[in-house]
């Protein structure tokens, strides 16, 4: 793949550890998020950062090098619950350097993407990640609001993040409950921790106030989140999904894909799970579809 001088940054959290076939055996970057690392850069007084490609080299991020949270399968999974034919405004809630947002409007031509991110540092990856030449064609339908989505609707609207706005949200909160073991990294603590019990309920409310009537939303959690999860959508979001993805047909899903309309009555529905790996290692044909772009969840 070739590289891109202006591309020395890097991508969300560790890619797809939870995924590896063994415990000693990583899945190859190369399949997965095709990362092009050039020379470190700095990204404020003492962050170090990288290019990561993802789509075979169509978009790519920068990211945090040495700390903070890279992204990998988790983005790229939300990105493929959006249809086809998909069209009108989307927004990536939390979105950290871009990834699900970027995937998304690289999949879907006719969708214009707002990236919302609050941690400070992050937005400004994501910012300057519009500007790499990776992205140029993909620009013009990105934009980048920096905003906390818990500040409540006024605030929200001053940022440009007005309520019933979206026709579609992806979200992929921050992945451990506020008692799980904390990262000694701020950056990386709060991309992946919640900042208290009832943070999950609050987010997922938020993502439904931003949503017009009909619009869809998705989101990627913890398999034990589910019940906070649906207690939040109840009488917001239905016509709920749930899609199961295992690493091996044989393991228990540690997570989950979440489906669902704003304003509708439909009941939940369980969807055939999805296996990422084969018995002997290697990527089912869904994986490299997802790490490839081309995935069609049938959404």
């Amino acid at each position: 793949m070739d590289r891109s001088a202006c591309c020395r940054a890097a991508c969300w959290w560790t890619p797809i550890a939870w995924i590896r076939p063994a415990a000693s055996s990583r899945m190859p970057t190369s399949v997965m998020n095709s990362p092009e690392p050039e020379s470190p850069a700095s990204c404020g007084a003492d962050m170090a950062t990288r290019c990561d490609r993802f789509y075979g080299g169509r978009f790519a991020l920068l990211q945090p090098q040495g700390r903070g949270y890279r992204s990998g399968l988790d983005a790229l999974l939300l990105a493929a619950t959006l249809p086809a034919t998909a069209t009108g405004r989307l927004a990536d809630i939390g979105a950290g350097a871009g990834a699900v947002g970027l995937a998304a409007a690289c999949r879907n031509a006719a969708i214009d993407v707002t990236l919302v991110e609050n941690s400070p540092v992050m937005a400004d990856l994501a910012r300057r990640g519009l500007e790499l030449p990776a992205n140029s064609e993909l620009a013009g339908r990105l934009r980048l609001v920096e905003a906390d989505i818990l500040a409540g609707g006024t605030a929200r609207a001053a940022a440009g993040l007005g309520d019933g706005t979206f026709g579609h949200v992806l979200t992929n909160p921050p992945y451990h409950p506020h008692d799980h073991r904390i990262s000694p990294d701020p950056l990386r603590a709060a991309a992946m921790s919640a900042a208290d019990g009832d943070f999950l309920a609050r987010w997922v409310r938020a993502c439904a106030a931003l949503l017009c009537h009909g619009g869809r939303f998705a989101t990627i959690v913890r398999t034990d989140a589910l019940p906070t999860l649906l207690a939040a959508c109840d009488g917001r979001i239905g016509a709920l999904r749930l899609l199961a993805i295992h690493a091996r047909a044989e393991a228990p899903a540690p997570r989950l894909l979440v489906l669902g309309r704003k304003g509708s009555r439909a009941p939940l529905s369980l969807l055939p799970a999805r296996i990422l790996h084969r018995p002997d290692g290697t990527l089912t044909e869904f994986a490299t579809a997802v790490a490839e772009g081309t995935a069609d969840l049938g959404l």
